[in-house]
């Protein structure tokens, strides 16, 4: 013979007993430990769900962009597309300009420069060195940095330090060393 299903009326008179003969006290502190259980169980595979997420967005950044050609460069093609990105030594001043123009634009103080020529003997190729203060927020020196790196695809970014004054102050100094890879003509190693 098997027991007899308890009702609802039956529930709730054994729940009153075992709260008189415990107290309220201990009741609520129960009823608040299986809360917080139920609270844990349920959060548990959220929390792995969104660590799997995660992981899964991770490894979609550290995946290599597309490539546009699909056969892969040789060596001397290589060289040969390194040549072609030069600049024109002839208009390293104008690149001069076009990083005060960006810098206008990306809402930076510059009030002066170091320049410096040189001639790299193992690449074959030219450079002129821009060693330029600035002064402004974080974001218009980064965003200036990039834009000058994207107009002047010559140009490598070697050097960036910054300084601020006191902490509650907005503006930063910044020294932005940049060079630009020059040749005499584009596309002829010299």
């Amino acid at each position: 013979m098997s027991a007899p299903t308890p009702t609802f009326a039956a529930l709730a008179l054994r729940a009153r007993l075992a709260v008189a003969a415990r107290g309220s006290f201990f009741c609520g502190a129960c009823v608040l430990l299986l809360a917080g259980a139920a609270a844990v169980a349920w959060l548990l595979p959220q929390r792995a769900l969104q660590a799997q997420r995660h992981a899964v967005a991770l490894g979609l950044a550290r995946m290599p962009a597309p490539a546009d050609k699909p056969a892969p460069v040789v060596a001397n093609e290589n060289l040969a597309l390194f040549y072609a990105t030069l600049g024109e030594k002839r208009y390293a001043e104008q690149q001069v300009k076009t990083l005060f123009g960006i810098a206008a634009k990306s809402g930076l103080s510059l009030s002066q420069g170091d320049y410096k020529s040189g001639y790299d003997r193992n690449a074959r190729v030219h450079t002129y060195q821009v060693t330029l203060p600035v002064k402004g927020s974080y974001g218009a020196i980064w965003k200036f940095t990039m834009m000058s790196l994207r107009a002047i695809p010559f140009a490598s970014l070697d050097d960036i330090s910054f300084k601020r004054d006191s902490i509650g102050e907005a503006a930063l100094e910044a020294r932005v060393r940049m060079t630009f890879y020059l040749a005499e003509q584009p596309g002829v190693p010299q």
